[in-house]
């Protein structure tokens, strides 16, 4: 079992500031789906053809606002499994637990780092709520610390596989 105090602790504060982070992302996503649902109908009534068969239509924020909801929100979900999983498999702390902790760090992270990028293209739009301007700034901060924790896991992953290596004698 690899004994990395260092990569340990690291891997587990920022998962648990994942796991806080990402909540906090499906709650507001979630909301503004809900509220998107509700409200779409009779403010897509008065749009002209075109907008209205749009099937990803907002009654707030920009048009770029539907997708970012639903990427933000798929994001949050998978980045609170990975955050979960990432804790119990970083409390084990051995290469294969590890490896599985990687990878899914590494979809989580894929999937934050596209919320975050309709996150900046929504920001250049403007016209946004202040619910939303707080999913775009969480969004991003939860993509930089996202990076982060897949940054500490994988040095966990490189010490388990070098521990191992040492004790079959090979370099």
């Amino acid at each position: 079992m690899a004994t990395g105090g260092g990569a340990k602790s690291a891997a587990y504060v920022l998962l648990l500031v994942n796991l806080v982070l990402f909540f906090i992302v499906t709650v507001i996503a979630a909301w503004a789906m809900n509220h998107g649902i509700e409200r779409s109908r009779e403010t897509a009534s008065v749009l002209s053809i075109p907008l209205r068969i749009f099937p990803i239509y907002f009654p707030m924020g920009n048009m770029g606002t539907g997708f970012f909801v639903i990427f933000s929100l798929i994001a949050g979900v998978v980045g609170i499994a990975t955050s979960l999983t990432g804790l119990h498999n970083v409390f084990q702390w051995d290469a294969p637990s590890l490896h599985t902790a990687a990878a899914s760090s590494l979809v989580s992270l894929s999937l934050t780092l596209l919320s975050m990028g309709l996150a900046c293209k929504e920001i250049e739009l403007g016209w946004t709520t202040g619910n939303l301007r707080t999913l775009e700034t969480i969004t991003i901060i939860v993509s930089a610390t996202q990076l982060f924790s897949t940054c500490a896991i994988q040095a966990g992953v490189e010490e388990a596989i070098a521990e191992k290596m040492d004790r079959a004698g090979r370099y």
